[in-house]
């Protein structure tokens, strides 16, 4: 009889992600925090920013810039959980995930509070073209302090990400899309928005830290103006 399947042994890869999925669900209690982010002002700057450059800033390369000055500010998220110690970082090295043929790679981008967007910009490419090759040394794929994770080219509105250990916290961005908004005087409106979700690790940060960190997320976002600074 003919089997109704293939067996498809996992990659080398494969195998190192499911275990430290694996371990990571297990050992990490999770708990998540979403937020609606409107990106009309951000868009606009982000136009102006592109216009007669080689180097074109993306929507991602704004929200790591947006990231990166927010965990200074909040460095219980920007840490790793080692041996029952708290390495609170002093800057914002973050892990982006990529996509890569038969799995995924987590590239840092090191001291992105210090970079500018358009640096930030021409890194992150760097490391996805390198990853997608196959060319990332170690160095580069691990030690960092937070994690983005951005499926929004894929059509999906929301979704919740695994945390990268050690680290503590992971943001989840799914794609914006125009929605209906009520603002302050209660008139409706409607705004490019984006839904981002924070999945932190319970042992160091409590819900009051997660929900003020995407509050300042939310405030750096919809006021874009230090970001392209």
């Amino acid at each position: 009889m003919a089997e109704l399947y293939d067996a498809v042994p996992l990659s080398p890869l494969r195998k190192v992600i499911a275990a430290r999925m694996s371990e990571a669900k297990r050992t990490i209690p999770h708990f998540r925090l979403v937020a609606d982010m409107e990106l009309d002002a951000l868009l606009t700057s982000r136009a102006h920013a592109n216009e007669g450059t080689d180097v074109k800033i993306s929507v991602n390369d704004c929200l790591i810039k947006a990231c990166a000055t927010t965990l200074i500010a909040h460095p219980r998220i920007n840490s790793q959980f080692v041996d029952s110690v708290e390495h609170r970082y002093r800057q914002a090295d973050i892990s982006i995930v990529v996509a890569v043929d038969g799995g995924l790679s987590t590239p840092v981008i090191r001291q992105a509070d210090k970079k500018t967007v358009r640096e930030i910009a021409a890194e992150a490419k760097d490391l996805a073209t390198r990853a997608a090759a196959g060319q990332l040394k170690m160095a580069e794929i691990t030690g960092g302090s937070f994690s983005i994770s951005n499926l929004g080219g894929y059509d999906v509105e929301q979704f919740d990400a695994i945390i990268n250990a050690p680290q503590c916290a992971i943001l989840a961005l799914g794609r914006a899309k125009p929605r209906p908004v009520v603002g302050t005087s209660r008139e409706l409106r409607v705004a490019t928005v984006l839904r981002a979700t924070l999945s932190v690790d319970h042992r160091v940060i409590d819900g009051t830290t997660g929900a003020a960190f995407l509050s300042s997320l939310r405030q750096a976002v919809e006021n874009p103006q230090a970001i392209f600074a």
